[in-house]
């Protein structure tokens, strides 16, 4: 004979315990704590060729991309990080408000890309392009830096 009660509270653990492991095997095993940390999309929005100016790439006006999924954005930002040389060199992007922004990071070995303010990442494997795309909906001064290696990539000045 069980103790009333009893039966329905082991039964409620067993389906909260399945539940939460249910949960963090569906969110991914080995992602950082920070929840607005996204593994790298295999959409042609993640994909970039390297800069090669003397500031961050930057485009002035939507210009698709040769994919035609890829959805136009106001302000595109490529980022390359070799041997912790960033190309091109760390300094500031300005954009107005209410831009749609990419940043499009590429490193030499795996890392995260961070952009503070807006709490928005993006895993780096190594040699694969990371991206995170957004409305630049906050005015103010932030960093965009890598986690691991600790680089601040550029800062992003909204206006």
């Amino acid at each position: 004979m069980s103790v009333p009660g009893s039966r329905p509270t082991a039964r409620s653990t067993a389906l909260l315990v399945t539940g939460l492991l249910t949960a963090v095997l569906a969110t991914g095993c080995g992602q950082d704590d920070d929840p607005s940390v996204a593994a790298p999309s295999t959409a042609p929005t993640s994909a970039a060729a390297p800069a090669t100016s003397a500031g961050p790439t930057t485009a002035d006006s939507p210009t698709p991309s040769p994919a035609a999924s890829t959805p136009a954005v106001d302000r595109e930002i490529t980022v390359t990080i070799a041997k912790r040389r960033i190309t091109p060199p760390t300094g500031r992007v300005t954009v107005t408000k209410g831009q749609s922004v990419r940043i499009t990071v590429t490193s030499d070995v795996a890392d995260e890309l961070h952009v503070h303010g807006y709490d928005l990442g993006a895993r780096l494997p190594a040699g694969t392009p990371g991206s995170v795309e957004f409305r630049a909906d906050k005015t103010g001064l932030f960093e965009v830096e890598t986690h691991e290696t600790e680089l601040v990539l550029f800062q992003l000045v909204v206006r």
